[in-house]
């Protein structure tokens, strides 16, 4: 009931009303695009040749992007060479003095970063593009040869059309994150992955029926599934609470300050972020791999990093740890909160102002991060357990753990803040009973 009231009253405001609508809209558009066939392309081929399951990293790359790598799409890169680019941009920001200047001018530093990361976006995806061109010209990619007339005309095709998808599956996300709701890129994603839901869930439930699995087992299997969604939303909602004294201040015949408030630092700060920035690093092999389809050598590393791999494994989880921590130091920076306490006249209790404070919260967050990062490390290496380990379908177990679930859990309690930002501010209830979800600012 308290859901069907909230849904009610997102009807009544229309601003909020006229955003979900417009969101939707995009997504469609961005769906719809996965199922046009790249030009040059044999359609009824591919079609045939994507029955076959894929279970190498090509495959999960096939998941982000809702099928649309399988189908041979015009959308078939998504959005992951906007990430990857805006990967190197934080990077660089992170070690050159000029990008970290520009992340200090504000608004024109930040117009001058989108630029900056537009352009590696484009040459992230030509690269991508010609990559996918050569696989599929190769007979090995598919299984059959699904290109009628390969050769230049068709790679320079191919490397304009799917350049010029990405450019406008972004422009898509970034309409979304301006005039709709959520978060514009990551929603592209997250409808990506969970367009292959249904599908996997159908294929699951046949392997049960056929008798090639015992219900019981699987059963259990989806109640673990419950109790890993439950933790993967405790992980993302979880908060350590600082608190914070602030003085009483006499301005003219008013009283400011003297009240007790709290600094709420995330286990994990990062978000769903280095996921993302993980796993678009992981692509990068595979690219390059792909350009050598008869190098014996390149085929072995290949089946080095392929999903399965407890070397994929192994270097994914160590990258996750890494970039979380990376990606915490750029969000959230101890000294820049502990010199605003001061200026605004509060002081942690038992803890001096200036830089024992700073040390303080960073003492504080690096101890909450490195168990947050190792909790998304093992969730994200999941799938290549249970693959391995539970007899659990390569195209099920993405959406048991791993990347998939912490990208759709992410993205949905995000979009959910939004949604409830705007009930809260017309003095409407939101999801939850107290009027915000827990362990998020509303």
């Amino acid at each position: 009931m308290k859901l069907v009231d909230s849904v009610r009253n997102i009807s009544k405001i229309p601003e909020l009303r006229d955003r979900i609508v417009y969101t939707i809209l995009l997504l469609v558009v961005y769906r719809v695009g996965s199922h046009i066939t790249i030009p040059g392309v044999d359609a009824s081929a591919v079609a045939a040749a994507s029955q076959a399951p894929s279970n190498d990293l090509f495959g999960l790359f096939d998941l982000f992007v809702g099928g649309a790598f399988k189908r041979a799409s015009v959308f078939a890169l998504g959005i992951m060479p906007y990430i990857s680019s805006a990967i190197i941009i934080q990077l660089l920001g992170a070690v050159t003095p000029y990008f970290q200047k520009l992340q200090k001018e504000g608004e024109e530093g930040r117009r001058k970063i989108n630029q900056y990361t537009r352009y590696g976006t484009v040459v992230i995806a030509a690269m991508q593009a010609w990559g996918v061109s050569v696989s599929l010209a190769s007979p090995s990619s598919f299984g059959q040869p699904i290109v009628p007339d390969p050769g230049l005309f068709f790679t320079i095709s191919t490397v304009i059309m799917l350049t010029a998808s990405t450019i406008f599956a972004m422009w898509l996300g970034e309409r979304i994150t301006e005039r709709g709701i959520g978060n514009g890129i990551s929603l592209l994603i997250m409808i990506g992955i969970l367009a292959r839901f249904p599908q996997s869930l159908v294929a699951e439930f046949q392997s049960v029926s056929m008798g090639n699995k015992n219900w019981i087992v699987e059963v259990v299997i989806l109640a673990i599934m419950v109790a890993i969604v439950a933790g993967v939303v405790l992980l993302t909602v979880g908060t350590r609470r600082i608190p914070v004294q602030y003085a009483k201040r006499v301005v003219g015949r008013k009283v400011y300050g003297g009240s007790m408030q709290y600094i709420p630092m995330r286990i994990n700060t990062a978000g769903v972020m280095p996921i993302i920035f993980a796993q678009s690093i992981m692509f990068v092999p595979s690219t390059i791999v792909s350009f050598f389809p008869e190098s014996e050598t390149m085929q072995q590393v290949a089946s080095f990093i392929a999903y399965d791999s407890w070397g994929y494994a192994l270097i994914f989880g160590l990258m996750i740890v890494f970039f979380t921590y990376f990606y915490t130091a750029i969000a959230f920076n101890p000294k820049d909160v502990a010199d605003t306490m001061q200026r605004q006249g509060g002081f942690i209790p038992g803890v001096r102002p200036g830089k024992s404070t700073s040390d303080f919260i960073d003492n504080i967050l690096t101890k909450i991060t490195l168990p947050g990062a190792i909790s998304l490390a093992i969730i994200a290496i999941l799938p290549t357990i249970l693959t391995k380990f539970g007899n659990v379908t390569p195209g099920f177990a993405h959406f048991f753990g791993g990347t998939s679930l912490l990208i759709i859990v992410g993205v949905a309690l995000d979009t959910l803040q939004q949604v409830e930002s705007h009930l809260l501010m017309r003095h409407y209830d939101g999801f939850m009973k107290s009027g915000k979800v827990r362990g998020r600012k509303a």
